[in-house]
């Protein structure tokens, strides 16, 4: 309980972090207050709860969030992405309005005094000249007071005094250098409105990618230990399938269809099978039974299948057929040579405190050495521990391929390799994109993947 909360807590707090970004570009920016920016502002809170609410509900069986929860999930992400890429043109273009707002903004004139110096009031023929009455007024008949001064002026009007003239208006001041609100506005909203429509483009793009049918790769490696007889033999290669709340039995037969199509001498399914109990997805995975292969299909676990019930998983997918390899290895007899084929269990298992995690020694120890092996394990990063035993070729998945670029970048930091071929150690590893999704229904930049792999004698 303690690590579900504690999983929930640091979930919110990200999302919450990254949704009031959101909720600053996208709705107090480009908004001023009053009805919308209050609409924006619940909406975005909305969301927000949305997202923790999806990743622990579907694990406790509120599947119905999936789809809103999940395609938000994918939507925020981009547009975080872009609203970031985007901050360094939109400071360069605050920059500049504030440049140009400074140099149309005129100098300050004295107090009294309109800009082109001219005396509040004007010049006009009705201003007071030296030694003249204002406004028609006449001196009186007084005579000078002993001190020399002139008698007041008095105006010729009935009812006495002239009253005193109202102060000419001030003008307005003009805004505070760099203050455009009109054109700061523009553009927030041009930026929240490019963002908003590439980030949907882009997730549209993603989910027709992931709901669509895998694509076949085909990739040759070549094994020095394998014997000539066994050269071309064939691994239909296929991880993180993900059966689960957004796919279904369809998803489970078009890939059966694709691997039986291949006509390989095996099939090694890498891990990550099912997001869900042998009672909730079992007839999802029932096409698996009709997997075709010469020396058999192959499984080891991934760690989503801790998250599912293994054990029920190992003793289904055993009468499905499936060859479980958890630590241990299988010798392949075929075309007059042998190789062998090993499994090791994904290091999730020991995390949550499960007996069988990774046992390289009971999947290796033993075996003839002049024999070449190939191991299944789930995860790319086991090829270093791979190398330390003599294996020489790893066939992996975990990665998707990154899913979602540029989340394969931070992918990158956690394993030795994303995508692909390539030789750790002196280990050759293979790692594949995967035929299914975690999450968001969306794959961008890593299509959906099943791979045949031809073993080739160097």
């Amino acid at each position: 309980m303690f690590g579900v909360l504690g999983f929930a807590g640091t979930l919110a707090l990200v999302t919450g972090l990254i949704h009031l970004y959101l909720w600053k570009r996208l709705v107090r920016d480009t908004t001023r207050p009053g009805r919308w920016r209050r609409v924006g502002g619940v909406t975005v809170l909305v969301l927000a709860l949305l997202t923790p609410a999806t990743l622990v509900g579907t694990r406790q069986g509120f599947y119905w969030l999936a789809w809103p929860g999940y395609l938000w999930l994918a939507v925020m992400f981009y547009l975080l992405v872009l609203l970031a890429v985007l901050e360094i043109p939109m400071l360069a273009a605050r920059l500049a309005l504030r440049r140009r707002s400074r140099a149309v903004v005129p100098a300050a004139a004295p107090a009294g005094v309109e800009p082109d110096g001219v005396p509040l009031g004007g010049t006009d023929a009705g201003a007071a000249a030296p030694g003249r009455p204002v406004g028609g007024a006449q001196p009186t008949d007084a005579a000078p007071d002993e001190a020399g001064r002139e008698p007041a002026l008095v105006a010729a009007t009935p009812s006495g005094p002239a009253p005193t003239a109202a102060p000419p208006p001030v003008p307005a001041a003009p805004p505070a250098p760099g203050h455009d609100p009109g054109r700061r506005l523009l553009l927030a909203r041009g930026a929240a409105i490019f963002a908003g429509l590439t980030a949907t483009g882009v997730v549209g793009y993603g989910v027709r990618t992931a709901l669509g049918p895998p694509q076949l790769d085909r990739v040759q490696i070549p094994l020095a230990k394998l014997p000539r007889s066994m050269d071309g033999l064939r691994i239909a290669t296929v991880s993180d399938i993900h059966i689960g709340p957004l796919t279904g039995r369809a998803h489970t037969e078009r890939i059966v269809s694709i691997i039986n199509r291949l006509d390989a001498d095996l099939v090694a399914v890498v891990g990550d099978l099912v997001d869900g109990t042998v009672g909730e997805l079992g007839p999802a995975a029932a096409p698996l039974r009709d997997l075709r292969s010469r020396y058999g299909s192959f499984f080891v676990t991934g760690n989503h299948e801790y998250y599912s019930g293994v054990e029920e998983w190992v003793v289904e997918l055993d009468r499905l057929g499936l060859r479980v390899l958890q630590n241990r290895r299988e010798e392949i007899v075929a075309r007059g040579g042998a190789l062998d084929l090993a499994g090791v269990n994904d290091p999730t298992g020991e995390g949550l405190g499960f007996a069988s995690g990774p046992d390289f020694e009971a999947a290796l120890g033993g075996r003839d050495p002049s024999r070449p092996v190939v191991l299944l394990a789930h995860q790319p990063v086991n090829v270093h521990e791979a190398a330390r035993h003599g294996v020489d070729l790893q066939l992996s998945g975990h990665t998707h391929g990154g899913q979602i670029v540029p989340f394969n970048l931070l992918v990158g930091l956690q394993q030795p390799v994303v995508s692909g071929h390539a030789t750790i150690d002196g280990t050759q590893l293979y790692v594949t994109n995967g035929a299914g999704f975690w999450g968001p229904p969306v794959r961008v930049g890593a299509p959906p993947q099943v791979t045949l792999v031809e073993l080739r004698s160097a």
